[in-house]
């Protein structure tokens, strides 16, 4: 009999999931997940919600999604679903609308022969018994016959939420199917990356977006360069979301500021990124808010340590990890970072070495240097702040914000809100939107450009105006000075 009869049925698995060539961290997740599948020896297919190298392509988002999507759910034996709100539900949404989508979404839920969602975010508040959307949320999670999650505090929290027994809620490393993307060495990264050997590295790396905080650690690092240190934020803007692009802008004025400090703004491949964490001494995670980390597994993997925010569950996920330093705030990550830099790194200044005391603390110095130039630098994205050194320095960083801040205080434009509580309206105003679109996004993005412009022009001149008072550049010269003839 022929083999191909004879032999076993491979177990049919359809993972849903953003991804790649999507630039998204759940889409890498995705990836790992699907080849440690294959080689266990399943069949698995890719269902993603947008354009992928997925096999099959589909809105998920609202009713209709999930609709479209049961009819293709009962010919696999395993469904693993890689769950985020925003691939189903709808944003901002009503209560209404989650209490419509909830209940489509029980449908290919049910209909799955054997359902594993695996939770990257979720807000419990929609879990509430007392309204008929939580409700219905309460009867959807009870449908997957396991759920998972990466550390025990978003267990517990998703099983009061949501009401799900216990059982049915497991807990799973955040990298347990993870495996590098680069076989290259530290002085083989460093090389391909341009860094110096002696240079020492930390390294931010992930979506340039608020949330993520990369902006803390450049303010943490300012002056660590004198120490023969950088700062490498590396990453691309995850949707061209106005406030999004905006803050993208503002991060790469806040480097130019910062010596030492260099955004690399674009795409990162699965190996270029983590070449940029071996070249790295240290990884910076100064998230302001996330569920886990990709990224410090895969720091862990590369054996980098790492500082980081106590934000979420990432001082569980990293319970099992050997060199992770935990701050609560950015005086402590300014810390934490000084301590990083070797003694044998910090400068041996002689104006430093008569200034310090007998038995002083050359650490303590530093940081106290640190935290001084940063509260007088004219940051784009800090207020004055008392204790200035000099009048100069307070005026410098006076001036600026005082003739930018009317202007950032204004309220990005952006394309007209659709959102209505009644549907009908809401609908007319959604197509509104998509036949004006064409016309009102061009003069949208050019009037936050020339925003943007006022304010680099305005802060330009006001550093100059102090540069020249300052003395330090050609016009602030002495005009009684002789002048040299050539």
């Amino acid at each position: 009999m022929d083999d191909a009869v004879t032999a076993e049925r491979r177990e049919r698995v359809l993972m849903i999931s953003p991804y790649p060539p999507v630039r998204d961290g759940i889409a890498s997740y995705a990836l790992q997940t699907v080849r440690a599948l294959r080689r266990e020896g399943l069949d698995v297919e890719v269902l993603s919600p947008g354009p992928s190298a997925a096999h099959h392509h589909l809105d998920l988002r609202g009713p209709r999604g999930a609709l479209a999507l049961a009819k293709r759910i009962r010919e696999y034996d395993r469904v693993i679903v890689q769950f985020h709100p925003d691939f189903f539900y709808t944003d901002p949404g009503s209560a209404s609308a989650r209490l419509a989508e909830s209940t489509a979404l029980m449908v290919p839920f049910a209909l799955a022969r054997r359902l594993e969602v695996v939770i990257h975010e979720i807000d419990g508040r929609f879990g509430d018994p007392r309204r008929p959307d939580g409700q219905v949320a309460r009867r959807l999670w009870h449908l997957p016959q396991s759920i998972k999650v990466h550390t025990a505090s978003e267990r517990t929290a998703f099983i009061a939420d949501f009401g799900v027994d216990p059982a049915r809620v497991q807990l799973i490393p955040h990298g347990a199917d993870f495996r590098p993307h680069t076989r290259m060495d530290r002085a083989a990264a460093r090389a391909s990356l341009d860094i110096a050997e002696d240079a020492f590295v930390f390294l931010g790396i992930g979506f340039v977006q608020p949330s993520k905080g990369f902006d803390r650690a450049m303010e943490a690092f300012d002056g660590l360069a004198a120490a023969g240190a950088r700062l490498d934020v590396v990453g691309s803007v995850r949707t061209d979301d106005p406030d999004m692009v905006r803050h993208a802008s503002d991060l790469a004025d806040l480097a130019d500021s910062v010596d030492g400090a260099t955004l690399h703004l674009g795409y990162v491949s699965d190996e270029l990124f983590d070449r940029w964490i071996v070249a790295a001494d240290v990884v910076v995670l100064p998230y302001r808010n996330i569920w886990s980390s990709g990224v410090m597994e895969r720091a862990a993997l590369f054996g980098r340590p790492v500082i980081a925010t106590r934000v979420g569950g990432l001082a569980e996920q990293a319970a099992g990890q050997a060199d992770v330093r935990f701050v609560d705030d950015d005086d402590e990550l300014r810390r934490a970072m000084i301590e990083r830099l070797p003694l044998a790194d910090v400068p041996e200044t002689p104006n430093w070495a008569e200034e310090l005391p007998e038995g002083g603390d050359l650490r303590a110095e530093l940081q106290d240097r640190v935290r001084l130039r940063a509260s007088s630098r004219p940051s784009l994205s800090r207020s004055t702040r008392p204790g200035m050194a000099g009048a100069a320095s307070a005026a410098t960083v006076a001036e600026v914000g005082l003739r930018s801040a009317p202007l950032r205080r204004l309220p990005r434009v952006g394309p007209p809100d659709t959102n209505h509580g009644r549907r009908s309206v809401r609908l007319v105003k959604k197509i509104l939107r998509k036949a004006t679109a064409f016309q009102v996004d061009p003069i949208v993005a050019r009037l936050n450009e020339l925003q943007d412009a006022t304010i680099k022009a305005l802060e330009a001149e006001a550093r100059a105006v102090q540069t020249r008072a300052a003395g330090t550049g050609p016009e602030g010269a002495d005009p009684a000075a002789p002048r040299s003839a050539g």
